[in-house]
């Protein structure tokens, strides 16, 4: 079998209260563990994406629409769908291990770095792609008998 999620592969959830975030996989686990004895893979993404910026606005103002809020979570591969993106991970991987998720404050610090690598990556202009949300597609707000605007619209 092909592995697919290797550390640095950009993903997208598809259950969940992230559902539809993409994410990026820290680390791999194709046997499962004990505990999990499932494929599964650590991943973090973001939460909160940031806000739009625009050459008028000071840097007070830039800086707060820059921040990003970070997750990190254990995902069965069932619910990631992957895509052809990667990131490169110089400071993630060694920031979150298996071990991170038993106590609260090593999650707390696992986020507050990711966020941290994440924030300096966005200001760098660094896979800008990464930090847009995901487009939902306006064809399946239409309702079926609009004739005329799905014409225009050309679905």
């Amino acid at each position: 079998m092909v592995k697919v999620y290797k550390p640095g592969k950009v993903a997208l959830l598809l259950q969940g209260r992230q559902a539809g975030k993409k994410v990026v996989v820290i680390k791999q686990l194709d046997e499962g563990t004990k505990e999990r004895p499932y494929p599964h893979a650590i991943v973090a993404g973001i939460e909160r994406y940031p806000r739009k910026v625009t050459r008028r606005m000071g840097q007070k103002k830039v800086a707060h629409r820059s921040k990003v809020k970070p997750f990190i979570k254990v995902v069965n591969y069932s619910h990631l769908f992957p895509t052809r993106y990667a990131l490169e991970l110089e400071g993630l991987k060694g920031s979150v291990a298996a071990d991170t998720f038993k106590e609260p404050t090593q999650r707390e610090d696992a986020k507050k770095t990711i966020k941290k690598l994440l924030e300096d990556r966005y200001t760098a202009g660094k896979n800008r792609w990464f930090f847009t949300p995901l487009r939902v597609r306006l064809a399946s707000r239409i309702p079926p008998c609009d004739a005329v605007l799905t014409n225009y619209l050309q679905f």
